[in-house]
């Protein structure tokens, strides 16, 4: 069972959160937002967000996850364009993405990691709560690279 912390000052862990870390030894029980933060060994008043998904993946040859949290799988679409598809669904649309890739290709100095269709010539993006459709490349040229890695936040 994975931890969850549902807005209610009350958690649900699938270890119990050791002593050290604020917790009782079980496996529920009532966490504030500062033993969370105190556990991330995270400092400052701003809020913490949670990163939902990430992923880093061979994007060359057949593609291939090397780790990952919350991504089961990717499609790949053609050069330079995959669909990266969630384990457990997004509670709504409004996530946040970001990207990098790495290892040799043209325009490697500006390659981005994009939210496909965000760039000029391509097709609508397609955001979803069960997947994802992100290219790479530059410009409006696809690339495909060594080395994606993306992570998503709500």
């Amino acid at each position: 069972m994975p931890t969850i912390i549902d807005g209610s000052a009350s958690a649900t862990f699938a270890t119990p959160l050791p002593l050290s870390q604020g917790g009782t030894g079980n496996t529920s029980g009532n966490v504030v937002s500062s033993q969370v933060a105190d556990a991330l060994n995270a400092t400052g008043s701003a809020p913490l967000f949670a990163c939902r998904g990430w992923v880093n993946f061979n994007g060359t040859g057949t593609v291939a996850i090397r780790a990952s949290g919350n991504v089961s799988s990717i499609t790949d679409n053609g050069t330079g364009d995959y669909t990266l598809n969630f384990a457990t669904a997004m509670e709504d649309v409004n996530y946040a993405v970001s990207g990098s890739v790495g290892g040799s290709g043209p325009g490697s100095t500006d390659s981005v990691v994009s939210i496909h269709g965000s760039a000029a010539g391509l097709p609508a993006t397609t955001m979803t709560t069960t997947a994802l459709r992100v290219r790479t490349g530059y410009g409006v040229t696809a690339v495909d690279y060594q080395v994606v890695s993306v992570a998503i936040f709500r």
